[in-house]
């Protein structure tokens, strides 16, 4: 297919392909699958490989969020029955962090719900990071704490922290359709003030809430301007008590398109599948080891993740390896920053095709009730 081998060809050169052609990937057939991701998967080893990074989870703090954000099961005035629990103590973040990098994690993602942190927030999570820190040196930390206002990126970049996490989610164009309580341009800023303070930026998407290709392919050019370091991809988990609990629109043929369309768009970034791999690649999701380079192991922040063993077995079976702690996950251009060329051309798409609402898979949805703010051992 001559889209793909152009497509190939550009993400081997870290060359930006048009926006007519990212649409193209996620208009193939299911009949073309293998060979996008046969495609999108050169570009993958190119760039790194055959590893895969393994990410942890850590939630400091669980629901009870002012925010009104359609998709999470942790927003004001949501009705899933979530766990709800107020800042873990650093001992508490450090142990549960512990369990994720005994399991293979080289990178911790400290989540917190809210709008953003306020300063004694901040001082917890510094404390929280060295706490980490004192225990696993080599490990990265990553913070997920909302919107950041001026000088606190510094101070948790100061703290120890590598990283920081902001997604985008969706594209400006709906931004408004999905959260009303802050806007894109502020997702945006955060972003910015942590790439600004020195951190590793981490900023990625939610695919399958209603959004057109057009949406998706917008979202992702987005970050790609943005040029964050890791950029991870969600799949809408469409929790009861939720607005969107009845957006049940991805099939796996579909989720695969998605990623493969980000890896060419990004080919030299950490493509990293996050939420919802087990809800809609289900049995498919091995196939996804040869789009992306990073995957989260155990639970999520509200709901619960595959076994960690099944993941590690999954890694294995499919020919990969973990990505250790003595290996730099980034490409080497792209410590300092990409330089690659970034293109441009007019945007056009139509609508996804959504998957049979007969075909729902409510039973996939598990809420958490293990690990961070329980009683009960940790999955990792």
């Amino acid at each position: 297919m001559d889209l793909l081998n152009t497509l190939v060809e550009k993400g081997l050169r870290r060359e930006l392909p048009s926006r007519e052609e990212a649409l193209a990937v996620l208009a193939t057939s299911d009949d073309d699958l293998l060979d996008v991701v046969a495609a999108a998967g050169k570009v993958r080893r190119q760039w790194f490989g055959r590893r895969v990074k393994l990410n942890y989870l850590v939630n400091l703090k669980s629901g009870l969020c002012p925010e009104d954000c359609s998709y999470c099961s942790q927003r004001l005035g949501s009705k899933a029955e979530i766990l709800k629990y107020t800042w873990l103590k650093p001992d508490e973040a450090s142990k549960a962090a512990a369990a994720g990098v005994a399991g293979g994690a080289k990178r911790v993602c400290l989540v917190a719900s809210g709008r953003g942190p306020t300063d004694r927030d901040v001082d917890r999570v510094s404390r929280t990071i060295g706490a980490i820190k004192e225990q696993n040196a080599d490990v990265e930390v990553c913070a997920c704490l909302g919107l950041l206002s001026e000088g606190q990126a510094e101070r948790l970049k100061a703290a120890g922290a590598d990283a920081y996490n902001h997604n985008l989610n969706t594209s400006e164009a709906t931004y408004g359709d999905i959260t009303t309580t802050h806007t894109y341009a502020d997702r945006v800023e955060t972003v910015r003030h942590a790439q600004g303070a020195g951190l590793s930026a981490c900023s990625g998407l939610i695919a399958g809430m209603g959004e057109s290709d057009a949406d998706l392919v917008d979202v992702v050019f987005g970050l790609r301007e943005l040029d964050p370091d890791s950029v991870p991809v969600n799949f809408l988990i469409p929790f009861e008590g939720t607005p969107l609990a009845d957006e049940w629109n991805l099939t796996p043929q579909r989720a695969l398109r998605i990623l493969a369309m980000v890896r060419f768009v990004c080919p030299d970034v950490e493509v990293r599948l996050a939420g919802g791999r087990e809800v809609h690649l289900r049995t498919m999701q091995p196939l996804a080891l040869h789009l992306v380079n990073s995957i989260f192991l155990g639970d999520y922040l509200t709901s619960e993740g595959q076994e960690g063993k099944a993941d590690l077995d999954m890694i294995a079976d499919a020919g990969f390896e973990v990505e250790g702690t003595d290996t730099t996950t980034l490409p080497g251009h792209r410590v300092g920053g990409c330089d690659s060329p970034c293109g441009d051309a007019p945007a056009d798409g139509g609508e996804p095709a959504g998957a049979d609402a007969a075909s729902a898979r409510t039973d996939l949805v598990t809420v958490r009730r293990r690990g961070a703010g329980t009683d009960l051992a940790p999955n990792a």
